[in-house]
C-alpha cells in the first residue's frame, strides 16, 4: 500500500448525501454487497462513476437546473441522481408538467434493473414518465481525489440535497444490499464500537455533516464552506505512515494511519 501507482488513470465519479429532518436529521445511506470489489460490506452513500449517458446534451431539455451548472459539472450531477436511483430507488426529478416533485411510481421501480445494467438509459426512462432531473437540488459538499497510492482511483464530488418524504428508499439487491436512513452522529458511534465498517472519505464525510442540526442547516453550512479539494498526502511518521489532509478543508487536523485505509 506504500508504493505510488502513477499510471493509475483517475475516474470522474460523483456521489450524493441525501438529508432529512423527519423523524429526526439522517442521512440515507447503503450497505455495499460483498462481493464487489470496492468497499465491500461497507455503509457509505449512493454514488458511483460516471457513464457516458450522463454527458448526453439531449438532457438539455430534461432536467432542472440546466443553465445553472457549469457544462463540466452537468454530468457528475445527473451521476449522483442516477446512482442514488439505481442504489436506493430515489430519483430526484421534477414532472415536467406542474413542477411538482416526483413522489415515485411503479414504473420507476420497474426499471431500476434495466437502467443499472445498461439495457436502458435513465433519458428514456425520464422521457417516458414526463420529468426533468433536478440539478437544482444538489449543493456542492466537498470534493475528494483518490491518493496515487490506491489501486483505484477516482475524483469524486459529494453533492447534498433534501430527500422526498413521498419516496422509499430500496436496495437494489446487487451492489448494495440495505438502506438506511441514520443520524451521521450515530453511523460514527456505531463504527466505533465495531458495528458498522465506514471507509475513510465517508467517514470524514460523515464527521462534517455531523456538525450540522437540520437538513438547511446541512445546506447552508455547505454553501458558505469554501471548496477545498481534498487530495491526501502520505507522510511519513513516527509509528508508520499516516494519510493528512489539507489543513483548510474544513475536517480539521486528520492524520489517518494508513493501516486503517480500506
Amino acid at each position: 500500500m506504500s508504493d505510488t501507482k502513477p499510471d493509475v488513470p483517475i475516474r470522474p465519479a460523483a456521489t450524493i448525501l441525501m438529508v432529512r429532518d423527519t423523524p429526526a436529521f439522517e442521512v440515507l445511506m447503503v450497505k455495499r454487497h460483498h462481493q464487489i470489489d470496492f468497499a465491500a460490506g461497507a455503509l457509505v452513500f449512493p454514488g458511483g462513476k460516471s457513464h457516458a449517458g450522463d454527458e448526453d446534451p439531449a438532457w438539455e431539455a430534461h432536467t432542472v437546473g440546466w443553465d445553472a451548472v457549469a457544462p463540466e459539472k452537468r454530468g457528475l450531477r445527473i451521476a449522483a441522481i442516477r446512482e442514488a436511483y439505481e442504489e436506493a430507488a430515489v430519483l430526484l426529478a421534477r414532472d415536467a408538467a406542474t413542477n411538482a416533485p416526483f413522489a415515485g411510481d411503479d414504473r420507476a421501480a420497474a426499471a431500476r434493473a434495466d437502467i443499472e445494467a445498461d439495457r436502458r438509459s435513465l433519458i428514456d426512462l425520464v422521457r417516458e414518465l414526463g420529468l426533468k432531473l433536478d440539478l437544482s437540488a444538489l449543493t456542492v459538499f466537498a470534493r475528494w481525489i483518490t491518493p496515487p497510492i490506491m489501486p483505484k482511483r477516482f475524483d469524486t464530488w459529494f453533492y447534498l440535497a433534501k430527500a422526498s418524504e413521498e419516496q422509499l428508499a430500496v436496495c437494489d439487491g446487487r451492489e448494495t444490499v440495505d438502506a438506511e436512513w441514520i443520524a451521521p452522529a450515530e453511523a460514527l458511534a456505531l463504527q466505533e464500537k465495531g458495528e458498522r465498517t465506514i471507509i475513510f472519505p465517508t467517514r470524514m464525510n460523515l464527521q462534517l455533516l455531523a456538525e450540522a442540526s437540520s437538513a438547511d442547516d446541512a445546506i447552508a453550512r455547505a454553501v458558505a464552506r469554501p471548496l477545498v479539494t481534498v487530495l491526501p498526502v502520505v507522510e511519513r511518521r513516527e509509528g508508520g505512515g499516516v494519510l493528512v489532509l489539507p489543513p483548510d478543508a474544513g475536517y480539521g487536523a486528520v492524520a489517518e494511519p494508513l493501516s486503517g485505509i480500506g
